[in-house]
């Protein structure tokens, strides 16, 4: 069987654009491979939310992050792509990240080169590190990882602040410096989108989320311009969140849930979604008799 850095390895640079669905926690994450697909990504934006209730403005600490992507990937068998943010730090933070993230059975993860604390790639007031800053930590990425296959990709943030020409340059600098793909965060336009796939040297990654800056386009579109992953990481949990919302707002106001009932999953259901029958047949094969053999 593949490991699953190298499967996620295969997918990016196959022909066919690789659609990432965001998962921000385990049973996110078995949705998502229950539906088909073949990996999934896990983003700050989500994970902060889901686990502090707070905004992408780098309050999630490592650690954190850490215990949430060990729980995602031991609940999926398909590859987990990561958010590393900026790195958490310095080369030396990075070089933790890395192995850190390694060991909690992620796929791969991505780096930014924006100023710590950073912002959520569609949020305004962003800053940037200086390029040489950013290729010694993808630098130091790459000699902290243990298996060859491991992703790294790198993300610049420079569109928003240095404008398309700089963060083209950017991203080639970046694959020269050992990335695997590159993401430019946040273009406007779908003229932006053409000239980072035409220009950008290597594989590319688009991000589309409902109300950002970037123009939506469906995979097949994304796919004939160029792009070899587009990820969808804030779907599922904006999905939820709506669909708790208006939960929420039945119970306070009615005092029962039947109202919303056609919108729940049932019972026995969710105990199939979260592998309940599965466990049941590993108990089931273990089982003794707990009266001992006969005559003891």
């Amino acid at each position: 069987m593949k490991r699953r850095t190298t499967l996620l390895r295969e997918l990016i640079m196959d022909e066919e654009i690789l659609v990432l669905p965001g998962s921000y926690d385990a049973l996110s994450a078995r949705i998502i491979e229950q539906a088909g697909f073949k990996a999934t990504v896990v983003g700050g934006y989500a994970a902060s939310a889901s686990i502090l209730g707070k905004p992408d403005v780098s309050l999630l600490t490592l650690t954190e992050m850490v215990d949430r992507a060990r729980y995602i990937a031991d609940a999926v068998e398909i590859p987990v792509f990561l958010d590393g943010d900026t790195g958490h730090g310095n080369v030396t933070n990075v070089a933790r990240t890395i192995r850190d993230f390694e060991k909690a059975g992620v796929a791969g993860l991505f780096l930014e080169d924006q100023v710590f604390p950073k912002r959520c790639g569609h949020m305004e007031g962003k800053r940037v590190i200086s390029t040489d800053e950013m290729i010694a930590k993808l630098g130091a990425a790459k000699d902290a990882r243990e298996d060859p296959d491991f992703v790294i990709m790198a993300r610049t943030d420079a569109l928003a602040v240095e404008g398309i020409d700089k963060a083209i340059e950017r991203g080639n600098r970046y694959l020269a410096a050992g990335a695997d793909l590159v993401f430019v965060e946040a273009p406007t336009s779908g003229e932006d989108m053409l000239r980072i796939t035409r220009e950008v040297k290597g594989p590319t990654f688009a991000s589309m989320i409902e109300g950002g800056k970037t123009p939506r386009f469906t995979a097949k579109q994304l796919q004939d311009m160029g792009f070899s992953v587009v990820a969808y990481g804030l779907s599922m949990v904006y999905a939820a969140s709506w669909a708790m919302r208006m939960l929420a707002g039945e119970l306070h106001a009615s005092g029962t849930t039947d109202g919303f009932r056609d919108r729940m999953i049932t019972f026995d259901d969710f105990n199939r979604l979260v592998g309940l029958d599965e466990i049941r047949a590993k108990e089931a094969k273990y089982n003794v008799d707990s009266a001992g053999p006969e005559g003891s």
